[in-house]
């Protein structure tokens, strides 16, 4: 379990277990629905499927505040760099600063271990702005998502 410092209450990151599997599932959904809608791709099925078949609790954490899980965050080591997997906050959340606290985490976690961070992102979701305004800098295009990179930070 990691405490977020700077956050009122407190935003933690606790390890999720395989048993969170469907809680996982149901706050991916509730929190990609409308930017799924907007491109005609929102099939709640195909989201469950696609995040069990990827599903690793070793890469899961779940995003608390107040004792409330209303968020998750997947990272996976990827080669040379850390893969932001997922992250994903309830709608009733997002816009709180949430995001962001975990996002300052995950970059003390890449910056200590000397890796940048790649992230895709929905195209016509809100959390491509989010991204690049956390200094992630663009680096192509796919069928349905914009892909991210946030370098390696510079020793001090």
């Amino acid at each position: 379990m990691s405490v977020i410092p700077d956050q009122n209450p407190p935003v933690i990151l606790v390890a999720a277990q395989q048993s969170d599997l469907d809680n996982l599932v149901a706050i991916r959904i509730e929190a990609m629905r409308e930017s799924l809608e907007r491109i005609g791709r929102f099939d709640p099925v195909r989201a469950r499927e696609r995040f069990i078949n990827g599903f690793d609790s070793r890469d899961t954490r779940h995003i608390e505040v107040a004792g409330e899980r209303i968020g998750f965050v997947v990272v996976r080591h990827h080669l040379k760099e850390l893969l932001l997997d997922h992250l994903y906050v309830r709608p009733n959340a997002q816009g709180s600063g949430v995001g962001s606290a975990v996002l300052m985490q995950i970059f003390k976690e890449a910056d200590a271990a000397a890796r940048a961070i790649r992230v895709g992102a929905l195209k016509e979701s809100a959390s491509n702005r989010f991204y690049i305004r956390h200094g992630f800098q663009f680096v192509e295009s796919g069928e349905f998502d914009n892909y991210y990179v946030r370098p390696v930070a510079p020793a001090t």
